[in-house]
């Protein structure tokens, strides 16, 4: 099995059918990670669809096989591509990165000037963001709109979020920004994490180490945070 078995296109009013069985699967994923996202209902999901904001991807044989959709914040100013979400038994075929793409390619048609921004606790997924040109970013520059924050309450993180006065948390924060012509960053990101996946997952643990200090003994700890990630990756 290999890429070439997938269909992978912007999913259309017909895929309702298939929304009860996405929003499954985002929960459990969600569970086996440990983590959480938003929980969205089928009628979201199936809203998406019929507005032409998301992403579906079948195998060759008619079985659903990945999906995302886009979400937009601060009036358009900033999109994300959200929901990633791939059936387990067509994994590690490449398939989330050829749906990402596909999203990004749609947000970049629909929203041309908006930031397209990510939390993600996924090495997998900050490879792909990287490689679409996302940037390891604070949260200060993310979209401050209070109805995507109150999407971080279904998470099993969310104290900590809250601890941090949404300064910082567990995910890494990744943007895209349209205005940025050259995404240097992004591309060096993304060869270290090629080259360097278990220092970056020690990094991952040491930033956690420092995410969970209490609030008082917390000062300068977004600015540690950086400065050890500019010790792995230079």
């Amino acid at each position: 099995m290999n890429i070439n078995d997938f269909i992978v296109q912007v999913a259309l009013p017909e895929h309702r059918v298939f929304a009860e069985e996405i929003c499954e699967e985002m929960a459990e994923s969600a569970k086996a990670r440990g983590t959480g996202i938003a929980k969205r209902s089928p009628d979201y999901v199936a809203g998406k669809m019929s507005e032409g904001k998301s992403v579906i991807a079948f195998h060759k044989d008619g079985s659903w096989a990945g999906f995302c959709y886009i979400e937009t914040w601060s009036h358009g100013q900033f999109v994300a591509n959200s929901g990633l979400v791939v059936s387990p038994k067509f994994r590690k075929v490449g398939l989330a990165h050829t749906i990402k793409e596909k999203i990004f390619e749609l947000s970049r048609q629909k929203y041309p000037k908006a930031k397209i921004f990510g939390l993600t606790t996924g090495l997998a997924v900050m490879k792909i963001n990287s490689d679409l040109g996302y940037e390891p970013v604070t949260y200060s520059e993310l979209t401050q709109d209070e109805e995507f924050w109150k999407g971080c309450q279904s998470c099993v993180n969310f104290e900590i979020l809250k601890s941090k006065d949404r300064k910082n948390c567990m995910c890494t924060a990744m943007l895209y920004d349209p205005a940025t012509q050259k995404h240097d960053v992004a591309k060096k990101f993304a060869e270290e994490l090629q080259r360097k996946p278990k220092l970056y997952e020690r990094f991952m643990r040491i930033k956690q180490r420092l995410v969970l200090k209490p609030k008082s003994d917390d000062k300068g700890g977004l600015k540690s945070i950086l400065q050890l990630s500019s010790l792995f990756f230079k």
